[in-house]
């Protein structure tokens, strides 16, 4: 089972319907379930960490619902863990969004504002420029076009956490990884082919299990 934690940040259904699609794709029989229930996402064989709206709201949900410690228990047993967009950011240090908060500091570094000037959010296509290849990039091309809605971007203390970048002003972290920790600034359920290819890799990692 593939856990989508859902921890009242809106409605996610489309990155469940996006995971389900992917798993159709490559022919795993695998179910997606989007739950907040602690032993479900224990339980899993990957789990995905969805974000939207602002860091801030993001993190005191995930706190006030007692699931940020589950993540993290999650990244500590070594399971697949996913972050997307928010859900990425979230994986970091803190954020500068309205203020200063506390993420779940499973990588080193933080969020960051884009630079003044800047039209934000960055709303649209950008590419994605693979820095080094990883199983969640398998046949994705380099310069491939994702879909991107996001004034703040993620900023690793750790180059070598860094899987792809993608310009913006400014060239930025868009996936990293580090262990069995994943993340993409990307929707991967609004960037057709790119997305769904991501998600397929996913799954298929968290097969191998």
């Amino acid at each position: 089972m593939i856990a989508i934690v859902d921890y009242n940040i809106g409605n996610v259904r489309s990155v469940q319907k996006a995971v389900e699609r992917a798993a159709r794709d490559a022919g795993l029989d695998v179910q997606v379930a989007l739950t907040g229930d602690p032993g479900a996402i224990l339980s899993a064989q990957g789990v995905i960490l969805p974000g939207v709206g602002a860091f801030g709201a993001c993190v005191t949900n995930l706190r006030q619902t007692h699931l940020s410690s589950v993540v993290r228990e999650v990244a500590a047993e070594n399971v697949p863990l996913l972050g997307i967009c928010v859900g990425m950011q979230m994986l970091f240090e803190e954020s500068e969004e309205m203020g200063r908060w506390r993420g779940l500091g499973l990588l080193p570094g933080r969020v960051r504002r884009f630079e003044v000037g800047l039209r934000v959010p960055q709303i649209g296509w950008n590419q994605l420029h693979i820095v080094k290849p990883d199983p969640l990039l398998e046949g994705v091309a380099d310069g491939a076009y994702a879909y991107f809605v996001h004034s703040y971007y993620c900023d690793p203390a750790n180059p070598d956490d860094i899987l792809a970048t993608t310009d913006y002003g400014i060239e930025y972290a868009s996936v990293v990884r580090r262990d069995r920790i994943w993340g993409i600034q990307c929707h991967p359920e609004k960037s057709h082919q790119v997305g769904l290819q991501i998600l397929r890799n996913f799954l298929l990692i968290c097969e191998d299990e």
